[in-house]
């Protein structure tokens, strides 16, 4: 017997939303009804308040273009069914995460799970799925980062599959992008003292390893705390070093910082590249005119040349879109919260039975999809259950539409498309 978790008593305005609904199905022809081979539930959690809402910013705009395509409907090789699309809030929280992912499996009783970007929200969301049997895919996070911290490194998962560029092609694009400037060759790293920190800061597969065997020297001042207020510690460590690069994992009100006290300090190195801190136009333009020239990973932009699968727009279509409905920059999600969506239709629309979880797990797992951020195959690795998709190097600089926009300026991990423009040093104010 399936274990259930106590459902709350209907609000008013769902027992309202259950009797139109259930109004509309009466008015309906019967014709119209007998199409229908059943309701097909589909749950997605993201984080949409809390502090990694802009990880989750671009899921509201794509399910709903998602919504206004399907009409409610869903053609699989099983037949055509109704589907039913329920969004939660994991609040940033990974507690939050796994609470409303068992509602959705156990109480919604989902046949597919989304959880859609970062580990706090994935991970606990994951574990759920495997727990209670439900198909499960995934994005938004190095794929090392849904695995082993859930023990997938001794054996593979059964209901939960993943979809990202995986930590040590991030690490090796950071290398990548450096090795394009004349520099000393002299890299001060920055890590914070958390679970992002040790991760890049880890000496054995953590930034320090690709960074030290391409030839370059490091320097590591020790791991600050989130939020300082003053990193003359590290700048006084990176300026005696000589560094002419820094690089790390920071977050935007952190990199803000150093980035001032360095200018103040008179330390100006020629390159720095920081993964989070840089994902999105916000981070940016909270450095103002230093901002110009920063550099990062790249998960996607308008430049990617794949098409989607479900509209068969490119890139530059979804990120038009975005930016005239919202009248905001299109941010780098943006291209994952589309390609998730892909996966799972593509998987449901395969699968033997859309009502069985089983049937969509096997579905899942057989995908092989050309999305809109690449292809998606999980029988190519490097993991079971993961399929690794391009990553790039990325550079900041002044633009003509925005104050600033992200330009590919290295391939050397994924050469599938020539980079934008070549990287270029740091400016600096005398």
């Amino acid at each position: 017997m399936t274990t259930k978790i106590r459902r709350l008593a209907p609000s008013r305005r769902r027992v309202l939303q259950g009797m139109g609904a259930g109004a509309f199905a009466l008015a309906a022809p019967a014709v119209v009804r007998a199409q229908s081979a059943g309701t097909i539930k589909v749950g997605l959690i993201t984080p949409k308040t809390g502090p990694l809402a802009p990880f989750g910013e671009t899921d509201d705009f794509t399910l709903e273009r998602v919504r206004e395509r399907l009409g409610g409907r869903l053609e699989t090789q099983a037949g055509v069914y109704d589907i039913e699309i329920l969004m939660r809030d994991g609040q940033s929280d990974p507690n939050r995460s796994a609470e409303v992912a068992a509602d959705l499996i156990l109480n919604e009783e989902v046949h597919l799970l989304m959880p859609a970007s970062t580990t706090d929200t994935i991970n606990p969301a994951a574990d759920q799925a495997e727990l209670f049997g439900c198909p499960c895919v995934s994005t938004g996070a190095p794929w090392q980062a849904t695995v082993f911290p859930r023990g997938g490194d001794g054996q593979p998962f059964n209901w939960t599959y993943h979809f990202f560029w995986g930590l040590d092609e991030a690490l090796n694009t950071f290398v990548g992008l450096w090795e394009q400037l004349e520099t000393n060759r002299k890299v001060g790293m920055l890590f914070p003292q958390n679970a992002d920190g040790e991760t890049w800061g880890n000496r054995n597969y953590g930034l320090p390893a690709p960074t030290k065997e391409a030839g370059f020297e490091i320097n590591v001042p020790g791991f600050f705390q989130p939020r300082t207020n003053d990193f003359s510690a590290q700048i006084s460590a990176f300026k005696q070093f000589d560094a002419d690069i820094v690089g790390g994992i920071t977050y935007v009100d952190d990199l803000t910082t150093f980035v001032n006290q360095s200018a103040q300090q008179g330390f100006h190195p020629k390159a720095i590249t920081v993964a989070a801190a840089l994902l999105f136009p916000s981070g940016i333009e909270a450095l103002g005119k230093l901002g110009d020239g920063m550099s990062s990973e790249v998960w996607w932009t308008p430049a990617f040349p794949f098409k989607s699968s479900l509209t068969g727009e490119v890139s530059r279509d979804v990120a038009d879109a975005w930016e005239a409905e919202t009248g905001r920059q299109w941010t780098q999600p943006l291209g994952y919260s589309h390609a998730i969506w892909e996966v799972a239709l593509d998987a449901l629309k395969r699968s033997q039975d859309p009502l069985d979880r089983a049937a969509n797990r096997d579905a899942l797992k057989a995908t092989d999809l050309s999305t809109l951020v690449g292809p998606v195959n999980f029988s190519s690795g490097p993991h079971p259950n993961v399929s690794t998709t391009p990553i790039f190097g990325g550079q900041w600089v002044k633009g003509e539409k925005w104050p600033f926009e992200l330009k590919i300026v290295d391939n050397s991990v994924n050469p599938l498309f020539e980079p934008e423009q070549r990287l270029k040093p740091l400016t600096w104010p005398s």
